[in-house]
């Protein structure tokens, strides 16, 4: 069975997420994790550029200051745990959920130092120092790291393994910590 996203569904991965989607769930991280990508991709332009683009540096504001921590709970506080649940052992997702984890863990000990300087870059309108270039670099390609774990291992044995209860309380989380708190009209893989 073709789980893609039809391309006349997929949004242009600046934007958030369409939240029509959220009654996919795992379609909804899928097309976050293109998101994540497309904003990974900016944070090496902002580094690269000698006065980087003031619309690159909102867009990246937008996602790391509000979507990103909403994204980063959908998977720790939802995805994981059920996974963990529904997982047989020989799957051994409990090793690559610890990766993911700490992953998680590292960025949300970055952002207050990635979000300032990304505000200061937006005030100035200066290009980034050296260091803050290398920030910017390390922070896109760990990102980009633990997100080919999520999507080459994370999310298809999510689709092989979680029940459609499971897709229903995912997305019941996830509408929660959105503030969309109304009934999903059922959740499908």
């Amino acid at each position: 069975m073709n789980r893609k996203i039809a391309p006349q569904q997929r949004g242009d991965c600046l934007t958030p997420t369409d939240l029509n989607l959220i009654r996919k769930p795992l379609d909804f991280i899928a097309e976050d994790h293109l998101r994540e990508r497309e904003i990974c991709a900016t944070l090496d332009r902002i580094a690269e550029a000698s006065v980087p683009e003031r619309g690159d540096l909102e867009i990246v504001l937008t996602f790391l200051d509000g979507e990103f921590a909403v994204h980063s709970a959908d998977e720790q506080d939802g995805l994981f745990p059920l996974m963990l649940a529904r997982c047989a052992p020989e799957d051994e997702i409990d090793k690559v959920i610890l990766r993911l984890q700490a992953a998680h863990r590292h960025a949300s000990l970055c952002m207050p130092k990635i979000l300032a300087l990304l505000r200061d870059l937006l005030v100035s309108a200066a290009a980034p120092d050296a260091d803050a270039r290398a920030l910017l670099r390390e922070f896109a390609a760990s990102e980009r790291q633990h997100l080919i774990v999520e999507n080459a291992i994370i999310l298809p044995i999510a689709r092989a393994r979680l029940t459609e209860e499971d897709l229903m309380a995912l997305t019941q989380g996830m509408q929660r910590r959105r503030g969309l708190d109304q009934p999903n009209g059922g959740a499908s893989r």
